[in-house]
């Protein structure tokens, strides 16, 4: 069975980091480096050129950011996966990030063998996120300002949305719970969980379990009257 090849660009505005992340990602077998940029500026153009399926994004970077140019990404119809590459585990930027779709985010210092397998989830459409890290996401979050009632309730709109099960499923999900302990939870088998989370994002538009978590949060902690 052939095994498809993997479209990757990098973006960073550090050459050296570039170069060390072709190195080691082009070393992989089913892995094409298409394209580099140095700006988060530079990718629209780059993506319309290369049509890559993952997109390795760098946050901080001097004129249009990470942040600013997945969002950007993510907005467009048919938009190849983002995978962002920062140095702290949960600061606001990668929040929003994954607010905005972004698939999942690894650390600069990550081994270069873990760097590769999460460019292989994210081009398979899974999320490179942890229960462990998405507990971490949703806890910085809990120490941010009150969510706005506007946010707040159009959260809980969506929510009331989905089916019962569906619900519960989802407020697993946001206190970082994973498959397994969900359904051990409610007497679910795990594919049983995953078809439900599945159905979850589909129905909400939703690109990963962050998401989720994300929406959960927003509307659990919408003001009460």
């Amino acid at each position: 069975m052939t095994t498809r090849t993997i479209r990757l660009i990098i973006v960073d505005d550090d050459a050296l980091v570039r170069a060390g992340l072709t190195f080691m990602l082009g070393g992989a077998g089913d892995i094409e480096i298409v394209g580099e940029a140095a700006d988060g500026s530079e990718v629209p153009a780059l993506v319309e050129r290369v049509a890559p399926d993952v997109v390795l994004m760098d946050i901080r970077m001097p004129a249009v950011d990470g942040l600013t140019a997945t969002e950007a990404l993510r907005a467009r119809p048919g938009a190849p996966e983002v995978l962002v590459l920062t140095t702290f585990h949960a600061d606001e930027q990668v929040l929003r990030a994954l607010r905005a779709g972004a698939a999942g985010f690894v650390l600069k210092d990550t081994p270069p063998a873990e760097i590769v397998a999460a460019v292989r989830r994210v081009a398979a459409g899974d999320p490179v996120l942890s229960p462990a890290v998405t507990r971490q996401l949703i806890g910085h979050v809990a120490g941010e300002e009150p969510v706005g009632a506007a946010r707040g309730d159009a959260a809980a709109d969506r929510l009331a949305a989905l089916a019962e099960r569906e619900r519960e499923v989802a407020h697993a999900v946001g206190e970082g719970s994973s498959n397994a302990e969900i359904a051990a939870r409610l007497y679910m088998s795990v594919p049983t969980v995953k078809a439900h989370v599945s159905r979850i994002l589909a129905k909400l538009g939703l690109n990963n379990r962050v998401q989720i978590a994300l929406l959960v949060h927003d509307a659990n902690q919408r003001p009460r009257e």
